[in-house]
C-alpha cells in the first residue's frame, strides 16, 4: 500500500490482486460520506445519492437472506 498527498488530493494505491473489490466499494462510500460531511454544504440530492448507494450495496449483500 502506498499513500501520497498530491496537492489537495490523497492518493491510495493498493495491489489489486490482494484486494476484494466489494470492500473497496464500502470504503469508497465511507470516504464519500466523510468528504461530504466535511464540506458541511451537502445538498439534498447528494444525500439521496449516498443513500441509494448504501441501499444498493446493502441489498446486494443481503438479498439472499430475503429471497430464496
Amino acid at each position: 500500500m502506498k499513500i501520497e498527498r498530491q496537492n489537495e488530493d490523497i492518493v491510495i494505491r493498493l495491489n489489486a490482486s490482494l484486494i476484494n473489490m466489494e470492500e473497496v466499494q464500502k470504503l469508497t462510500s465511507y470516504f464519500r460520506f466523510i468528504e461530504s460531511n466535511a464540506r458541511n454544504a451537502g445538498t439534498e440530492e447528494e444525500a439521496a445519492e449516498l443513500a441509494r448507494e448504501v441501499h444498493s450495496t446493502w441489498w446486494a449483500e443481503n438479498r439472499s437472506r430475503f429471497i430464496t
